[in-house]
């Protein structure tokens, strides 16, 4: 019996099956990237921006990565912290004040120290996932106010940083929603303007626009194995004449027919972007993790990112995921080698935009996520889950030098403590971080209200002013 199916999800149940070179599914559904939405609100860019999403996937214990450095907040810092405290002395010191407090960041971290003083690098103090504003732990206890779904879960809290939807649960992400908006004003190379070093992601899937996924090794180019492009060799250029050929047959089944389409246009795509990423040069800045797969991916976006106006893109997303922030046991011995490695290799990734061009610094925001904190307290050599946290964000865009929002006393006996755990209610919205970054990036207010942010409008809408 024949039964009806939609492309997307015929595409979801091809997916199961053998494809021969086809080596990602994925690469070819961001290939349905043709945008339907309308532009009404959002005028269409001249200029080129792009937006750079680092998940820290785990849970950053990020109350050891920003944490006071002043006599009095260290000393509350360290009895709540206990052996999980690093010294005031190995403190990184940062100019400036939030909420009266002196602060600092983690040892491993030089460079993002410098960044900050240099004004190209801020942080954004006690953020989280939140349906609506809650005061304080009373508020958070007597249940008048609602919750983000599953709020100590990996799976839920990952999906709603990146949904910004912590009210349900949904495969749509915001930044999937501004390109639904915003892809059409790319040209034509058939190049999502949402590139991925990490695969599938929620952030970047759109009702209509999904990621186009790279490799952070060679050209980049991913989807269809190369079947080899040097003129020597008979068998290569029989077998790429035989799949031209193959995906240019009529086929009666109308399922093979979109598929050998689908195909045709990743090749097609491979090709463009191969083409562009020729035109790239390497850069002087030597990334010193290069073995780390962060610096790999970082590298590789500043080389796409260089490539922009060979692929006529105006506006770009770029995600990659750096795993193994749940740290349970180890947490001190973990962050030390892992937060310098997130430390180099953002400051390096804005050495090598530099080296490509001056002015690229201006026009790529990067900025952190992860899926809560931890719990301040020690649970013996570790931290569990938690909820508000801090985030960066860092570019030439960035007003540096200031961390924003409010950085929260660190006493268990606080009112935004809503365990002994030491579990802090956030103070600032995840969402009124993605609005600042939504409006940089060209998003209208009516399109960030209505469609890219719709749980926004319950929160205060004035700018954090972290951007220009």
């Amino acid at each position: 019996m024949f039964h009806k199916l939609n492309r997307r999800k015929f595409l979801g149940q091809a997916s199961c099956a053998a494809i021969g070179s086809v080596t990602s599914m994925n690469t070819l559904y961001n290939l349905m990237a043709t945008n339907r939405l309308s532009m009404a609100s959002s005028t269409p860019p001249e200029d080129y921006k792009a937006l750079v999403c680092i998940l820290l996937a785990g849970g950053n214990d990020s109350f050891n990565m920003l944490m006071p450095k002043g006599d009095a907040e260290h000393a509350e810092y360290s009895i709540t912290r206990s052996n999980l405290a690093i010294p005031k002395d190995s403190i990184i010191g940062l100019s400036g004040t939030n909420n009266g407090r002196t602060l600092g960041v983690h040892p491993s971290m030089p460079h993002v120290a410098s960044m900050y003083e240099a004004r190209d690098l801020a942080f954004i103090s006690n953020v989280g996932t939140m349906v609506e504003p809650i005061a304080n732990y009373d508020e958070y206890r007597n249940g008048g106010k609602q919750r983000p779904l599953g709020l100590f879960s990996h799976s839920d809290q990952i999906e709603q940083w990146q949904t910004s939807l912590p009210d349900q649960r949904n495969a749509i992400g915001w930044g999937g929603r501004m390109a639904d908006l915003l892809n059409a004003t790319n040209g034509t190379s058939g190049i999502s303007m949402n590139i991925s070093l990490s695969g599938r992601n929620v952030f970047q899937s759109g009702r209509e626009v999904l990621e186009y996924s790279i490799s952070n090794r060679g050209n980049g180019a991913t989807g269809i194995e190369q079947l080899g492009t040097s003129d020597a060799g008979i068998l290569n250029r029989l077998r790429n004449t035989g799949v031209d050929s193959l995906m240019s047959d009529i086929y009666g089944n109308v399922f093979k027919e979109t598929f050998a389409n689908l195909t045709t246009k990743t090749i097609a795509s491979q090709k463009v972007f191969e083409s562009a990423m020729m035109q790239t040069g390497t850069f002087p800045t030597i990334f010193s993790d290069d073995d780390h797969y962060l610096s790999q991916s970082l590298r590789m976006m500043a080389r796409v990112i260089s490539s922009a106006q060979a692929l006529d893109q105006k506006r770009q997303t770029f995600f990659v995921t750096f795993g193994g922030w749940d740290h349970h046991d180890e947490v001190l011995n973990n962050q030390t080698f892992m937060l310098g490695v997130l430390s180099n290799a953002i400051n390096q990734f804005y050495q090598a935009l530099d080296e490509a061009d001056t002015g690229l610094r201006d026009k790529v925001t990067l900025f952190t996520i992860s899926d809560f904190a931890r719990t301040l307290t020690s649970n013996g050599n570790g931290s569990d889950h938690a909820w508000g946290g801090n985030m960066m964000v860092a570019g030439g865009a960035v007003k540096g030098g200031q961390v924003y929002g409010s950085y929260p006393s660190l006493d268990l006996a606080s009112n935004l403590m809503v365990s002994q755990r030491g579990n802090l209610l956030p103070t600032t919205a995840a969402d009124q971080v993605f609005a600042e970054l939504g409006t940089w990036f060209g998003v209208s207010p009516s399109d960030l209200n209505s469609y890219v942010l719709p749980n926004y409008y319950r929160f205060d809408q004035n700018p954090l002013g972290f951007l220009l």
